[in-house]
């Protein structure tokens, strides 16, 4: 009987042994599978999402602040290091008695494991030089063309980074420069709009010099309404009506007919100027907290409307665009304003491309080994 019984289990152990090797072979697998492609898909993703939210209410926070006279502060991320680990150990331990029923067996097994995530990010602040780059230095109206061509809306474009063209002035939103738009002005921006939506906005930028560049304007056949849109605005600009080059400059006096000249803004001005129509709360206004809103023209237009719309309410919204909080109240950009939306995309571009070729100075970090 104890004969049968010692065979019966003898014959069990090659079983069992094939399970206990077969799992043990699976953790061994599970444990040497790699973590880097996904980390990259899960980082990547998260990070560049993360940013770009960033990025836009910082923007934001700074706008509404300069309604409030109060300072913008600006930092960049300019660099991230995700460094990750992982660490497991498996352990598995069986024994069979070919004793009696009443011996049984026994198994152990155990696991332990250690993740480790230690994303190093590098914050730059916006300051000297660079500061006075990106903020306060006025736009290069080669850039503004360049915009242009690129195939953004004309009428936007100058609307939002100019002050003048050729002496012809835009409307001024700013407390210390408040001013009426020339109605020419904007009989300008209807004409050019008409003439890039007809595709017969053909142009080329040569650049000549730091402050000069040469705008070739291409001639194509078109109809008489778009030809006389092109002749409006030569008038408008007091251009010559022949000349297919111009002179591309900074300024605000036209010394000949072949000259264009743009009174371009810097980024802090277009901010300042999308800030005096954001919605402040009217206790705000009346205890001196923030700048009023701008008088209404006499002679109100479609294009005096505010070029982005920001709205404030003491609860957090819930289909916001991008949303700060400031002095307890939230600030922000509706999600379905599409048109605000737009504009404020073409803000962030903008403030991209007032970099004018000063490298950023990138700081040295030291990142541990594993």
């Amino acid at each position: 009987m104890d004969h049968d019984l010692s065979t019966a289990k003898t014959r069990l152990l090659p079983g069992r042994t094939r399970q206990v090797a077969l799992f043990f072979v699976a953790c061994c697998v599970t444990g040497c599978t790699t973590m880097g492609p996904n980390s990259i898909q899960r980082d990547r993703t998260d990070y560049s999402a993360v940013i770009a939210s960033t990025w836009k209410e910082q923007t934001l926070l700074n706008i509404v602040k300069l309604r409030y006279a109060d300072a913008p502060v600006f930092l960049e991320v300019s660099s991230v290091i995700a460094s990750s680990a992982m660490q497991s150990q498996v352990s598995l331990a069986a024994s069979w008695y070919s004793g009696l029923p009443s011996d049984g067996n026994s198994q152990a097994i155990g696991a332990s494991g250690v993740y480790t995530d230690r994303p190093t990010i590098s914050y730059t602040p916006l300051s000297g030089e660079r500061f006075s780059r990106y903020l306060l230095q006025p736009l290069s109206p080669a850039a503004v063309f360049s915009l242009i061509q690129a195939g953004y809306p004309i009428d936007r474009v100058l609307q939002l980074t100019t002050s003048a063209v050729n002496g012809v002035y835009n409307r001024s939103t700013s407390p210390s420069r408040f001013r009426a738009a020339d109605p020419r002005f904007y009989e300008l921006l209807e004409a050019f709009r008409r003439i890039q939506r007809s595709e017969s906005l053909g142009m080329r930028i040569n650049q000549r010099s730091n402050d000069e560049s040469m705008l070739v304007l291409i001639s194509r056949d078109v109809s008489d309404d778009i030809e006389n849109d092109r002749r409006k605005v030569r008038e408008l600009l007091h251009l010559s009506p022949d000349a297919s080059e111009l002179n591309l400059k900074f300024g605000m006096v036209q010394q000949d007919d072949t000259e264009v000249v743009l009174l371009t803004r810097s980024m802090s001005e277009i901010f300042v100027e999308l800030a005096a129509t954001i919605e402040v709360p009217p206790a705000h206004v009346q205890e001196g907290r923030a700048n009023p809103a701008p008088a209404a023209p006499e002679h109100p237009s479609p294009w005096d409307e505010p070029l982005v719309r920001i709205h404030s309410s003491r609860e957090r919204p819930i289909d916001a665009y991008a949303a700060v909080r400031y002095r307890d109240y939230w600030f922000w950009i509706d999600d379905r304003d599409m048109k605000s939306k737009s504009e404020f995309l073409f803000i962030l571009v903008l403030f991209s491309l007032a970099e004018t070729g000063v490298a950023p100075q990138t700081p040295v970090i030291t990142v541990p080994a594993n």
